[in-house]
């Protein structure tokens, strides 16, 4: 059922980064001149007690760029709306899927997978779900070091 590992995340120590524009074309010589820093924390986690990282299993969220082995964070200070990436405890395990709120009317909620070889989950049972938190950040990695 879980196609997601919760990590406790540190967002407490600043990572300094030279941040540059990439273009996918001929290099600006003015690059050479830019001089601003990336700060994770600063600029990717806005609620360092609520936030952490999510490690994606398998090939259900395939369609919306998740892909096994990525990295999410996850943010559960923020409120999700119809159409935000969760992560949900359902059925004893963490899912992450979209929340689909179109059905709430009729008593039930949807998570849905980004792949159609998966089910969609027709969440009917408040006891036995939660909204864990929402998908804020996608990190890939391309090469390991």
């Amino acid at each position: 059922m879980s196609n997601i590992k919760i990590i406790r995340g540190v967002f407490d120590t600043k990572q300094e980064l030279q941040h540059a524009g990439v273009k996918a074309g001929f290099p600006s010589p003015a690059e050479d001149y830019i001089h601003e820093t990336l700060d994770f924390n600063r600029d990717y986690i806005r609620h360092p007690e609520a936030s952490f990282y999510g490690d994606v299993e398998g090939d259900s969220m395939k369609d919306a760029g998740l892909l096994d082995g990525d990295r999410v964070i996850i943010d559960r200070a923020v409120e999700p709306h119809d159409g935000s990436i969760v992560v949900a405890w359902w059925d004893g395990g963490f899912t992450m899927k979209f929340l689909d709120l179109a059905h709430r009317k009729d008593g039930y909620i949807e998570l849905r997978p980004a792949n159609p070889d998966y089910p969609v989950f027709k969440v009917k049972d408040p006891e036995n779900f939660q909204i864990w938190g929402t998908v804020i950040h996608l990190i890939r990695t391309f090469e390991k070091i």
